[in-house]
This record gives C-alpha cells, structure tokens and sequence, in this order.
C-alpha cells in the first residue's frame, strides 16, 4: 500500500505495516532513533497500523512532542516503581509538563525526598529490563472492572467521567498496566536520564474540598548532558529569583494579609514607572490614544461580552445597589464601550487604543508565585479597530512594535500561532478569516511561527511571542488576538466609503503583558543587575571621609535635578563597606570621592562588575551617564 511523508513523497510499505516498519523502510537510523508518529496529525505510538493514503510524520527525541512521549513514559516508570515499593499506594494522574512530568498518588505511609533514592533504584531496574509497553482498549464496563480489581478507584472515577463513545485505552509494560491515553515509547528501554527533583502536595482534580495527594516531580532528558546542563540552569534560576532578589533590592514585598496582591515599594514603583513611561512614548508615536475604564463593571457587561459564560470561575463578583457586578478580569469590554460612545467612519480608522488597565483574576492559593501568578496586575492592553483591508498592516505594525521592545531587553524569541479552541464562539467562516489574516502577516515579516492547534481565545486566534531569557528559559508575554466575535457581540459600527453601516474588526493585544509579571522576568534576566536607564538607583555617591560629604550630596542633588536617579552614602562606615554594600545593592556605578577629588572637581568611578575604572571630571561622569540613560544602553 502507498502512504505519504511530511514531504508529499510517496511510501510504499506492505498492507498493515505499522509506523516503526514504515520508518525502518525510510532509512534504519531513523527507525532508532523513533519514539512516536503523528499519522494523519495525529501523535501516536510506533505500533500503530497504517492505512491506505495515511501521511506520515515520524517523532523523535529532537522533537518536542517526541520528548513529551519519552517523559510521559517516564512518568509510568515512575508509578510501576512506586506500586513496586508501595503496593497499597493509589494512583490518581501522571502528565507531562514543561521539562518533566509528575505523578500524584495516595500513600498509606507519607514518603518524603529521602525516599526518592530507592524510589529511583526501582525505576532504574525497570529500565535496564526494557520492557515491552503495549496498547489496548477496553469497553467501559470492562475498564471499570480491571480497575476496581486492582483498587486504583481514582482510575474508576476517571473512567466513569470519559464521555459516552471514547476510546478507552490503557498501557501495560510487564506486571503493571495504567489508564493512559498515550502514546508511549515502544519499551522501558529506551529511557537514558532522569532524576526525582521534588514533592508537593496536590488536591484530587484540583478541588480543595476534595483528598490531598502526594505530587512527585520528575524530569528526564534525552542524554545525561542535556540534563546536568538542565540543573545548572535550576542552580542559576535560584540565585536569580525574583522573590528572593526583590526582598534583598526593596522592590516589592509579598503579604499574608494580601495573598496575591503584591505591594510596590519605592524602588519598584520606579522601575514600573519608568517601563509605563517608556510605554508611553513607544505608544505616542505609533499613533496610539489612551483610556482608562472602571475597575468594577456590571453583570449584563460580562454576560454580553461572555466573560461571564467563559470565565466567571476567575472572576471577583460583589453586588452594587442590589445589581450583579464583577471587577474587570479584563479591559476589552470597556474598551467596546469607549469604542460605542461615538459614530465612527471608516475615514477614522483604525483607532488604537490603549489602557494601562488593572485587572484582577482569581488564581488558586497553590498557584500563585511571586510576581508571576498574582491576583493583581496591571496589563499593558491595546485594541484596535479597524476594517478588513487593515488587518494585515496593523498585525504587522503591533509585531514589529513588539520586537522593538524585546530586542531593546536583550530578549530573543519565538512565535506560535494559536487556532481555534473547543469552547470557542462564532463561525467557521470568522474564524478561518481570521486564522488565514494572522498567517498573512507572520509570513509577510517572514517570522518563523509553528502552529499550536486549538489553543486560541474562546472569541478568536491569536499571535503569541515567547521570549527566552539570559539563561534560556522561556517567557509567553506578548500576544495579538485577532477578534470577529467582540464587536458583533456589542452591535459595533462604522460607516463604510459606500455609506453603510458595517462591523469593524479587533485586536487585542499585549506588549509586557502584565507589568508586574515583566518585572519578575526582567529582574530573573538581569539577575537583578538592571542597566542604567532601568536601575531604581542609577548612581552611589560615596565620601571617604566627613570632608567629602557636602561635596557627594552636592553631586547627588546635582544628578537628581537633571532627572537621574543618584543617592549619597553619608553614613559614618569605611569606605570598604560602603562600596561593598553599593554592589550588594546593584547599583550600575559608585563615585567615590575624597579630598582630591573635591578640589579637582572629580570623581572615581566604579563600574558595576568591572570595578575602578578611574578618575573623570564632574560633568564629564554626567554627560555620560545621561547619555547612557537616554540610548537605553545595557551593559
């Protein structure tokens, strides 16, 4: 029979041949190094068989669905070994996530980290046994029945909550045998790293009236290389925490009687002010105009946009002179009614319009972290409305916007197009016009995108960028959400050139996202080490002795007159500590000054991470200081 590659080249493999055959057929190399297929866009396992006119993709370790397959294998490992240890133990979920997997299980018996040596032992004997994993499907009645015979009643709860008709299909690889959807290596074996890194508790499906589980963190890599390299990375991303740096910099502080809600202290609040104000400018000159909406909206708001339908679980509600009423999740919806209170021609767009907006969002307790999951934030939004024939210039206009910005941090990135998702609105029509729109403008920039299926707003697709940082983690913050549904749902208009009414169409999109989120990645990415232009505090002045004070606060006052951002040490300690406590603090540059330098008008400049880099005039420090701060320069 004939099947085809992801080329279009024809196959010709014999009648019922399943992937691993097909991929031995294409060369021997590639049919080692298979983990999985995607047959007809489907990921499946190697033994699944073929049909006649399939196309073929064929997954491996390079691929990062391949990698998926190869940790989620992992993860049964892991409960194989665990069931091993701990017959009685029950087994509830075991996904993959970004670099690992975990498996939330019931113990009789608490195991805590130290027991993760043997726990690894096991697993490694499983390994080295390279089990055969084999695929089979089961009637509901029939897994019910397996599952209650091994008393893994989450697994029974699971199986009674799969819709009528689904595909029930479990795994087996020797004496153990799990609920799993698939697909999974073709045995044990071919698992070369992993590590047990950590263990937390978890709700049974998240609800917290429901047991609380006990969650194994793992993760696994391709080779042992890749993964020593994974937990340098980890060894980096502890010293460069945000929490922990933001307590020591007096940027922000997290409070019990706030859980969620950050507070801003004064160096915080002037780096977010001084991204506002370059969020500003950015947006002035690109023919932006900014709003401001209500914080708190009412009911038949929401229900029109539907939020209420969509998102009411993330939604703070109260009740306002006896009216349903919920603070805003989001600012698109007053934006529609800032859009409404004026009749529009198409002469006037599009109109970009912009909101600093705060929003809130209920994330559970578990979830929140820092200034990354918060309760709060302010998120740097902007809609645009505009006819048909604009959507492929504004799209491109709002990427090149957003690659401004990132490339200015010192940020790489890359780009997914997000499609239509399950719980979506609207029709086909809308949505492949819109898809197609945003597909036009990637391909025109000649930005390079791969295609995340299904996971777009519930009201349109939309663009994403995900940024990596200085250690190569990456960052999903701005986004162009391309939207039919919004302005149809409002009953928006403009009128045409052919003076008829007609429906503009929408962006919503995002630069920083949430600004407090950026500044948690920023302060990561930097490690706390901010250039210049961003520094809290741009300049130390430090006196040697009490005859240099009036001297260094005069330097201080002089700087901060011109809009910079200087401080001068005067307390009565050595100039050893006062210089070491300037670097523990970051700041970019230390004067010092003396007895010398007050009579030749100077100052000693140090240079944060090169140390003394010497001796300047006055105004020479300062000329180049404020040009350092206006280029938004990063050293």
């Amino acid at each position: 029979m004939k099947i085809y590659l992801k080329n279009g080249d024809a196959l010709e493999v014999e009648q019922g041949a399943d992937c691993l055959a097909a991929a031995s057929a294409i060369s021997e190399g590639l049919a080692r190094a298979a983990v999985a297929a995607k047959v007809n866009g489907h990921l499946v396992d190697l033994r699944h068989a073929l049909a006649e006119g399939d196309k073929l993709e064929i997954v491996t370790l390079k691929d990062k669905e391949g990698l998926d397959v190869y940790r989620h294998t992992c993860a049964h490992v892991l409960a194989q070994a665990l069931k091993t240890i701990y017959p009685t133990c029950k087994l509830a979920i075991g996904p993959v996530i970004d670099n690992g997997f975990y498996y939330d299980v019931d113990f009789k018996t608490p195991i805590t980290m130290e027991d993760f040596a043997k726990v690894e032992a096991e697993m490694k004997k499983i390994i080295k046994s390279n089990l055969p994993i084999e695929r089979f499907t089961l009637s509901r009645e029939e897994a019910i029945a397996l599952m209650s015979k091994y008393h893994e009643n989450y697994k029974v709860e699971l199986v009674q909550d799969l819709p009528e008709g689904e595909e029930i299909s479990f795994y087996k690889q020797g004496s153990f045998t799990d609920l799993c959807r698939g697909p999974h290596l073709p045995s044990t074996g071919k698992i070369k790293a992993f590590k047990l890194v950590s263990i937390a508790g978890a709700y049974w499906r998240g609800d917290e009236k429901k047991k609380m589980l006990t969650r194994i963190y793992g993760t696994a890599f391709a080779k042992k290389e890749e993964m020593d390299a994974y937990f340098e990375m980890l060894e980096e991303a502890k010293k460069r925490d945000h929490v922990k740096l933001g307590k020591e910099m007096k940027l922000f502080a997290l409070m019990n009687e706030g859980r969620g809600f950050p507070f801003f202290l004064p160096k915080g609040m002037v780096l977010k002010n001084i991204l506002i104000d370059y969020w500003r400018q950015i947006h002035r000159r690109e023919g932006y105009v900014e709003i401001q909406t209500p914080i708190i909206l009412n009911r038949s708001l929401w229900e029109t946009s539907g939020h209420w339908d969509h998102y009411k679980e993330n939604m703070y509600t109260t009740k306002i002179d006896g009216e349903d009423c919920a603070i805003k999740p989001m600012n698109c919806p007053g934006g529609m009614l800032v859009y409404k209170l004026t009749p529009h021609s198409y002469k006037d767009l599009p109109i970009r319009m912009g909101e600093l907006g705060i929003v809130h969002r209920h994330e559970k307790s578990g979830q929140l972290h820092g200034l990354m999951r918060v309760r709060c934030f302010t998120q740097d939004d902007a809609h645009i409305f505009m006819t048909p024939d604009q959507i492929t210039t504004e799209i491109k206009g709002v990427a090149r916007l957003i690659n401004e910005v990132y490339t200015l941090f010192g940020f790489k990135y890359h780009v997914e197009l997000s499609t239509r998702p399950e719980n979506s609105i609207g029709s086909d029509e809308d949505w492949d016009a819109a898809t197609a729109a945003l597909r036009q403008a990637l391909d025109e920039l000649n930005l390079p995108y791969v295609v995340n299926e299904g996971d777009g707003a519930f009201y349109g697709p939309k663009i994403d960028f995900h940024l990596e940082d200085s250690i190569g983690r990456t960052w999903q913050c701005g986004t162009i959400q391309l939207d039919f549904q919004l302005p149809q749902r409002f009953d928006a208009e403009y009128v045409g050139e052919d003076g008829q009414k007609h429906r503009p169409i929408m962006i919503h999109r995002v630069v920083f996202g949430s600004i407090e989120r950026f500044i948690g990645i920023l302060i990561e990415h930097f490690a706390g080490k901010f250039p210049v232009w961003l520094a809290p505090e741009q300049v130390k002045v430090l006196p040697v002795t009490d005859r240099a004070a009036d001297y260094a606060q005069k330097l201080a006052d002089e700087m901060n007159a011109m809009g910079l951002r200087a401080s001068a040490d005067l307390r009565k300690e050595k100039i050893g500590k006062k210089i070491l406590d300037a670097e523990l603090e970051k700041v970019p540059y230390k004067l010092v000054v003396g007895d010398k330098e007050v009579e030749e008008d100077t100052v000693s400049v140090r240079r944060r991470g090169e140390g003394d880099i010497g001796a300047m005039s006055r105004a020479a420090f300062i000329e180049m200081l404020v040009q350092e701060d206006k280029e938004k320069k990063i050293f």
